[in-house]
């Protein structure tokens, strides 16, 4: 049987590709394991797939000054020493990695193991881990044209994002009933994130009573952020997070306003959605977000504001400027290739194990 070990932590987008993977592995028979760390989100995520997952000492390669940057790196060298460890055991064939810093040590340890690498670079511009990470790997995969030129041409592939296929298989008339509404209205979609957005939480709620008038909205706010004074606001349902009914969610949305974190927009993307994305500011982040979302616009796929200019008015310019332009966004999001990339990840699995 064909062996591979997945890898990849720290946030949820360096999981959720990997999970993506996992029906089209299986069912080409792989025998599949997993290394990430000790307490990332990835363990949680990992073990309810039923994956054999095995932990490894992480350390955070940051570009600031922070005393952890000295204990860090010894994390770093006893988790090179843990994958090893875990590859001499495994004998896996090939190794994919999503990133993330948990990432390093098992992408340096395979290198050193002889055994091949594949990593997926989800933003523009690689990460401090994937840098680390590239020059041992086979192939770099990676979402955006744009990233190519950050690559190693010999190396670098667009593939596109791994989508978790339940997503696109979504029932509408779940959502609506979830929601308890009632009329055939349009129906807006609000993600910001598993934490929320206070300024996109804010922009909506100060525009609630003007979009209402044309709109029913699904709004996930983020944990604690639910305003009880709008609890039963005909047309307007509002959730601090959701899991199982978002591909409903998606399948009822005739307009999504999203953050713009790369899995989250390519999952946009495949679901040829609408979108108005409001990137993290540039304060707050690496700047990865605005990237991803410039790429979105140059190629019509979306509509962006940034989070600076955001009020009450440019959304609601945004809202009415999309949704009278949908079938245009439609069009330029069905005519990507970007869409079919479990299939391509998987022809490229396949091709380094036939060397």
């Amino acid at each position: 049987m064909k062996k591979i070990v997945l890898t990849g932590g720290g946030t949820a987008g360096h999981v959720t590709p990997n999970i993506a993977l996992l029906p089209s592995l299986r069912k080409a028979s792989y025998e599949i394991s997993y290394i990430g760390s000790y307490k990332g989100i990835e363990k949680e995520l990992i073990e309810a797939e039923k994956v054999p997952y095995y932990a490894i000492s992480s350390g955070k390669l940051r570009r600031y000054l922070d005393i952890k940057n000295l204990s860090d790196p010894f994390k770093v060298v006893k988790g090179l020493g843990q994958s090893i460890h875990l590859l001499h055991k495994l004998k896996p064939d090939i190794v994919f990695s999503k990133g993330g810093f948990v990432s390093v040590p098992v992408v340096l340890a395979a290198k050193f193991c002889h055994i091949p690498v594949i990593i997926h670079e989800s933003d523009i511009t690689p990460g401090l881990a994937n840098k680390i990470a590239i020059p041992a790997a086979k192939k770099v995969c990676c979402n955006f044209p744009e990233t190519l030129n950050y690559l190693p041409k010999e190396k670098a592939v667009l593939t596109g994002s791994p989508i978790r296929q339940e997503l696109l298989a979504g029932v509408a008339e779940n959502a609506r009933s979830y929601c308890h509404f009632n009329t055939d209205k349009p129906v807006l979609l609000i993600i910001g994130g598993s934490t929320g957005s206070k300024v996109i939480n804010d922009a909506i709620r100060a525009q609630l009573p003007v979009l209402l008038k044309n709109f029913q909205i699904i709004h996930l706010c983020g944990k604690g952020n639910l305003d009880d004074t709008l609890m039963n606001t005909k047309g307007y349902a509002q959730f601090e997070y959701i899991s199982q009914q978002l591909k409903d969610m998606f399948a009822l949305a005739n307009l999504v306003i999203s953050r713009a974190g790369a899995n989250a927009i390519c999952e946009l993307l495949a679901l040829h959605k609408p979108n108005i994305l409001i990137p993290l500011s540039a304060a707050a982040s690496r700047g990865d977000q605005i990237l991803n979302a410039k790429s979105f616009e140059k190629q019509g796929f979306s509509y962006v504001i940034e989070e600076e200019k955001l009020t009450a008015d440019s959304l609601q310019s945004a809202v009415d400027t999309v949704f009278s332009q949908k079938e245009d966004y439609i069009a330029a999001m069905k005519k990507s290739t970007q869409i079919d990339s479990i299939d391509k990840i998987m022809d490229l699995i396949e091709k380094e194990l036939a060397h």
